[in-house]
């Protein structure tokens, strides 16, 4: 067995306080039984998608700030309504 497949590599973490109203973290721990896991577990991931959704946004944005730069050609655009209006089925 390779040595770097013998043991998962484990990050360091920190300990840090959040303030949580009593609602959440039932609402929390509930979700955590259900799935398995543990409430910090549960706000790791959800720590993870708050950032991961940040991300997409500013790539987002970023997309949104080239098209304003420089649009998309006009011929594209037409081609790409007609392509889109001949082979939408008819609802």
């Amino acid at each position: 067995m390779n040595a770097h497949m013998a043991y998962p590599e484990v990050m360091a973490r920190r300990q840090v306080l959040v303030q949580l109203d009593d609602a959440l973290i039932e609402s929390l721990d509930s979700l955590a039984a259900e799935l398995g896991t543990n409430r910090s577990e549960l706000l790791r991931r959800g720590a993870r998608a708050v950032l991961s959704a940040a991300a997409l946004r500013r790539a987002d944005d970023r997309l949104v700030a080239a098209y304003r730069t420089e649009p998309q050609e006009p011929n594209l655009i037409t081609a790409a309504a007609r392509l889109a209006r001949d082979t939408s089925p008819e609802w």
